[in-house]
């Protein structure tokens, strides 16, 4: 089993993102469902953010109801929490000031229901030196047991070398899966594995794409943050689309899902020599969807070199965030 800050953790993760940052957001009754099926198909390890939704309902709140409820669950599972914007959710705020906020409102919204093992900036903001952001994490919130540890986001390797020198860095959460390769030749991977940092990978079915559930452009709901992402513009959507093709006919082949090749892909990248650990984080509203996604499967040597003469031939059209969205920072 996968180790993250001393705590075994299963396999796959569960993204919290879903359920609380979309125009409708499901119920709660229907989030609480799946949030169950996480545990008892080993996902223990759960992701979710401050700017996740509004203050007034955002992973935190959730979590805090959900454990109001189920306050026998609080230590079944690892949780990790994004944060450092600003209260609105807008501009990332790495200040002194804005670093206490965010970090004193995320542990207020779960009212000491459970304590947050890890926290990490949404993005690293350049306006300050890590040394002021993380320097006040740590003495003022890790070494007085408030959390548990100190986290990275969508960072480049540069931050990974710089963080590791001020701060031990639990883990570090990038973007990963068949659309999204990056991270395994831009030194991410390789300073992870040099640090032993585990990886979390966020979006490894391709924000749903490599599920095959979207089939055409108006599959995506026209209140679906997913209308500004450009892999997913009308110019772009086709040709993302072979790809997604290739991998159901190599899902079929193996007699699964699409949606489970492209999570068990990433943890099979993570067992080839010099790799680091690393946990998808598949998101999902329903318990359904969270009992597929837990399914683990074991690709042989030969899948893989299948999937890597795929991925030979496809270039991913698209950035992964519009243009307002920081990457790689």
């Amino acid at each position: 089993m996968p180790q993250i800050i001393g705590k075994e953790v299963g396999p796959i993760g569960f993204g919290l993102m879903g359920f609380t940052w979309r125009a409708n957001p499901c119920s709660q009754g229907q989030a609480f469902e799946a949030m169950r099926a996480a545990l008892k198909n080993g996902m223990n390890f759960w992701n979710g953010g401050e700017m996740y939704g509004t203050p007034e309902y955002n992973s935190l709140v959730l979590l805090e109801k959900y454990l109001e409820k189920y306050p026998e669950d609080a230590d079944k599972f690892v949780l990790s929490i994004k944060g450092g914007a600003t209260k609105d959710g807008g501009a990332l705020d790495g200040s002194p000031e804005n670093t206490r906020r965010s970090l004193d409102d995320s542990i207020a919204q779960l009212k000491g229901r459970k304590k947050i093992d890890m926290f990490e900036f949404a993005r690293r903001d350049p306006k300050w030196p890590l040394e002021t952001t993380f320097g006040i994490i740590q003495k003022e919130y890790v070494e007085t047991g408030k959390i548990g540890g100190i986290s990275l986001s969508e960072v480049r390797a540069e931050t990974i070398h710089e963080a590791v020198k001020i701060v031990k860095v639990v883990a570090v959460e990038a973007e990963l899966s068949l659309f999204s390769t990056e991270i395994l030749e831009n030194g991410v991977v390789a300073a992870c594995a040099q640090y032993d940092i585990p990886i979390v990978a966020y979006s490894p079915i391709g924000r749903g794409m490599l599920t095959g559930q979207i089939k055409k452009h108006s599959d995506i709901p026209k209140d679906s943050m997913l209308q500004y992402f450009p892999r997913f513009s009308p110019e772009n959507f086709d040709i993302n689309l072979q790809l997604v093709k290739q991998v159901e006919e190599l899902a079929k082949k193996k007699g699964v899902t699409p949606g489970q090749l492209a999570i068990n892909w990433t943890r099979m990248v993570a067992k080839r020599p010099g790799m680091p650990t690393i946990i998808p984080i598949p998101g999902a509203t329903t318990a359904a969807r969270v009992e597929e996604n837990s399914k683990l499967i074991d690709l042989t040597d030969e899948e893989m070199a299948q999937i890597d003469a795929t991925l030979a031939k496809f270039t991913t059209a698209g950035e992964r965030y519009p243009p307002t969205v920081s990457m790689n920072s």
